[in-house]
């Protein structure tokens, strides 16, 4: 991409947000495998409104001896074995997220990326635990600082539930596509989106009101 309009750095403390969500084998991000993951990158545009630029998703092998939770396969609906996933490690599935991540750090000028998830206490612990197992040096995210769609969406629209939420918020939702991992990155980073830019136009008319006369 080429240098956006208006960078991010100095939007969200030299943060660049990245929305990201993940789709496990369990709960547990020492045992439970990370099957799935999405990252959905946002910046301004040339009116300063917050808006999706890209998206990347991959399907991941599970780690040697991870262990997989029926109930969450049959909750997310992945074949962790299924001869069509087209699957990578999660070294390489790390990596090729990663890349555009960083080309987008350093267009907006920021100094790295802060995750943005629908409870990221849980995306941030599977990415962190992945980045451990498979040595990678530097993390382009910030290792435990993020944003929160969910206290966002009970801020705002008073529900907590990311489908509950997009349905106030006028987004449109698909219960059959729910908990694809680029699906829900999309859905959380609209929400994000959304939020920002009512937040912007909030604080415009604020200004305006104060103006004398």
């Amino acid at each position: 991409m080429d240098t956006p309009a208006i960078p991010l750095d100095k939007r969200f403390r030299g943060y660049l947000p990245v929305i990201v969500d993940i789709e496990t084998a369990g709960f547990n991000p020492k045992k439970n495998a990370l099957l799935e993951i999405a990252a959905v990158i946002v910046e301004l545009d040339g009116n300063g409104d917050l808006g999706i630029t890209e998206r990347y998703s991959t399907h991941v092998i599970p780690f040697k001896n991870s262990e997989l939770d029926e109930a969450a396969l049959k909750f997310n609906g992945i074949d962790p074995h299924h001869p069509f996933r087209m699957a990578i490690d999660e070294k390489a599935a790390l990596e090729m997220l990663f890349k555009p991540i960083r080309h987008a750090i350093k267009r907006n000028n920021c100094t790295r990326a802060i995750l943005v998830g629908h409870n990221p206490a849980f995306d941030i612990a599977f990415l962190n635990a992945a980045i451990h197992r498979t040595q990678i040096k530097r993390s382009p995210f910030h290792p435990f600082s993020s944003f929160d769609t969910a206290t966002l969406g009970g801020l705002v629209y008073q529900q907590t539930v990311l489908a509950k939420i997009a349905q106030v918020a006028g987004l449109d939702w698909d219960n059959d596509k729910a908990h694809s991992a680029l699906y829900d990155a999309e859905k959380t980073a609209e929400l994000f989106c959304r939020v920002v830019n009512r937040w912007k136009r909030h604080e415009t008319l604020a200004a305006q009101q104060s103006l004398p006369g």
